[in-house]
């Protein structure tokens, strides 16, 4: 019997009505598996990915197929997103085995979870000389009958070299700037000049990386100015070209997954909201360091999508919306992309003569369609338009004989009437689970750039997200974090991203709001965090806490991919807590996640960009900005935007309020208490280190310039 149905994943019951006896990973499966000496296959991906639907209709959903599964194997579904640390584990096999990893993962395990055959997306028969899912199925039903001590032999050495590959070689020199310079030259050696981005096809947004060269140029700006100004070019362009694609939804707003082709045009629908959070901060980061405003636009374009389509009621972040919707109300057909794409006949029947001619011209729309038949090898999208901006709106209004604030609002009005129009197809799915890490990640977001713009309403969105964090995914007791959360079933397990993402974004609300709760949470979580997860004999944080019987290698992880990794984020939150509160012994903590991770930093240091961010800020000196003034007073509120301007990432900035928060602050940093405002006026205190230059008031900080 399919046990999925008691499940609150989204990926997990999309695969309850399967004819597949799906187990969830646990206990009652495993056992089966060792009573009855059968291997046991498991299944891995999230319920917005393509193939993983591909798959589930062509296998899964196959009566003849299932039959095979259930007659040879216990078959064990997981959501990678509630379990990252058995998705880390077995992809890292699978990696090791066929030299690429992707989703729906697919792994042949022993009774005892040793792996010992896998792969990703297998099709529903044999192709091209490639053995189909079906006769994969058998023949490893019928090793196992013939030769079970042979796959158990594999098993064995496949588990060993798991066990091994965990085992980091710790370096013991103190960090330089080596590897900030070798990963520099690596992007730019890799930089696309005509497209933006790294690389090839397909193009991920990646947006570590930019954050690494957004301080790699202000790192090199006095002593190498080629270098510096390469590299704000390179994420300028990047962010720009991401801007004008296809990635992006100009009608809806927010980002895709990736693109296919070089040039950021046709994408992988899906939109994840760790991709909005992260982008949305680059987005925000090139307008502190340009004063530009265009990216404004942008930013809030990702978050006013984020708080329409991915906030719950309650105030917690959503995953994700799916790549896949139905081709039609009433029809059971499904295709990629089917919601955001269209025909140059649907939008001329939507608009005017005039508008459709400027939209058309501007957004590439062609009669026969835009989408290389490269880009798109099963023909989904043939005929169909992915809008991407073809010139600046200055080019394409005077292609047409239009003023430019005339085109403007023509493609205003068009998109308003496109987007309108859109809302009545059929929607992609919506993955409503709340994840612990993800709202970490976008209630940096929204607090930053609330922050940064001076717009309450974000600032606000982040504070409900942490207070439904508080609410729901905090254990009353204990404080420890819990996963996920959906109809109002939590998964119990957190796991280091939580913490390292949660902590992050309350650090950011800290210096949002200047509420001092935000930073005595993050001080409690991050007790928890490193008793749970800290590896004290060779540093670094496990991805998942101790304990776990069938979590049979517990891993560090220290790629920052799509998401950065826990240990790269905790090592900048431990940097903040020493620059905020004096924690040596935090500062500490992140050197040995440097020393940890020194291979990687010598041989290949451009896979770990946000611990190249860390690695930056440790070699900083850094500054403190303390603010001694009443909350809500004009003085203190303009010597905190004064603050705020330009990009500083080294720079936290503190309130010292004459009350509870100061006499917090001032227990750890004996030094703030005695931060007074002077002569009743606020007074901003400018310190390296807490060795601070004598306070000033706001008139002496619009004159001299000391915040430059």
């Amino acid at each position: 019997m399919n046990q999925l149905s008691a499940t609150t994943s989204p990926y997990l019951l999309q695969h309850a009505g399967n004819p597949v006896e799906w187990y969830p990973w646990g206990e009652e499966a495993f056992a089966r598996a060792r009573r009855e000496r059968k291997p046991i296959f498991l299944s891995v991906g999230y319920s917005t990915c393509h193939w993983c639907h591909v798959m589930a209709h062509e296998s899964f959903e196959n009566p003849e197929i299932a039959r095979v599964m259930n007659a040879h194997f216990i078959n064990v579904k997981v959501d990678r997103e509630e379990r990252p640390d058995v998705d880390r584990l077995y992809m890292a096999y699978v990696q090791g085995l066929t030299g690429s990893g992707g989703w729906p993962m697919s792994v042949w395990l022993t009774p005892e979870l040793k792996p010992f055959f896998g792969g990703t997306y297998f099709p529903p028969e044999d192709r091209h000389g490639r053995a189909g899912f079906p006769s994969i199925l058998l023949q490893i039903a019928g090793l196992w009958k013939e030769s079970p001590e042979k796959i158990e032999a594999e098993a064995a050495r496949s588990l060993a070299a798991l066990q091994e590959s965990a085992r980091a070689e710790v370096s013991r020199r103190a960090p330089c700037e080596g590897p900030l310079n070798r990963a520099t030259e690596y992007f730019l050696r890799t930089y696309d000049e005509q497209w933006g981005g790294f690389g090839s096809a397909p193009k991920f947004p990646r947006p570590s990386v930019l954050y690494f060269l957004f301080r790699e140029a202000c790192r090199v700006r006095s002593s190498d100015k080629t270098t510096s100004a390469r590299c704000f070019r390179m994420v300028l362009e990047t962010l720009q070209r991401m801007a004008a694609g296809g990635i992006h939804d100009h009608l809806g707003g927010g980002f895709h997954r990736y693109s296919v082709d070089r040039s950021w045009h046709v994408p992988h629908f899906e939109k994840m909201l760790y991709d909005q959070a992260q982008l949305a901060i680059a987005y925000l980061e090139i307008r502190q360091m340009s004063g530009g405003e265009e990216q404004e636009a942008i930013i809030r374009d990702i978050l006013d999508y984020v708080r329409r389509q991915l906030t719950a009621p309650e105030g917690g972040f959503y995953s994700a919306e799916d790549a896949d919707s139905l081709l039609r109300h009433g029809s059971n057909e499904h295709a990629e992309g089917a919601f955001f794409v269209w025909t140059k006949e649907e939008i001329e029947e939507a608009l005017s003569p005039e508008a459709a001619a400027l939209f058309c011209r501007h957004y590439g729309v062609l009669a026969g369609g835009n989408v290389d038949p490269s880009s798109d090898p099963h023909g989904e999208l043939a005929g169909k338009n992915v809008l991407m901006e073809q010139a600046f709106i200055g080019e394409s209004a005077a292609a047409l004989g239009l003023s430019e604030e005339e085109a403007i609002t023509s493609l205003e009005q068009s998109r308003r009437i496109l987007a309108e129009i859109r809302e009545k197809r059929p929607h992609p799915h919506l993955d409503d689970k709340i994840l612990c890490a993800w709202n970490g990640l976008m209630i940096s977001a929204f607090a930053r750039a609330g922050a940064a713009l001076g717009d309450e309403g974000y600032v606000g969105a982040a504070v409900k997200a942490a207070d439904f964090i508080k609410g729901h995914l905090t254990d009353p007791v204990s404080g420890e974090l819990r996963r996920s959360w959906r109809e109002g079933r939590v998964l119990e397990t957190g796991f280091a991203e939580d913490y390292a993402f949660l902590i992050q974004g309350l650090l950011d609300l800290y210096e949002a709001t200047f509420s001092i709760r935000w930073l005595q949470w993050a001080v409690d979580l991050q007790g928890i965090m490193d008793p749970l997860f800290w590896d004290e004999r060779e540093g670094g944080y496990f991805s998942s806490a101790e304990g776990d019987p069938h979590l049979l290698v517990r891993l560090k992880e220290d790629y920052d991919g799509a998401e950065p990794s826990a240990n790269s984020v905790a090592a900048l939150n431990l940097l903040r807590f020493s620059m905020m509160l004096g924690y040596e012994a935090a500062a500490a903590k992140a050197e040995r996640i440097f020393a940890l991770s020194g291979r990687t930093l010598d041989s290949m240091p451009a896979a770990v960009p946000q611990l190249l961010v860390a690695l930056g800020s440790s070699l900083s000196s850094g500054r403190q900005i303390v603010i001694a003034g009443a909350p809500g007073a004009a003085d203190t509120q303009a010597l905190i935007a004064s603050a705020r301007k330009g990009f500083h990432p080294d720079q936290v900035i503190l309130l010292a309020d004459g009350g509870a928060g100061q006499a917090w602050l001032a227990e750890r940093v004996p030094s703030i208490a005695g931060m007074k405002p002077v002569d009743g006026k606020a007074a901003l205190y400018r310190c390296e280190n807490f060795t601070c230059s004598a306070p000033v008031t706001l008139s002496e900080v619009e004159s001299s310039g000391v915040l430059g």
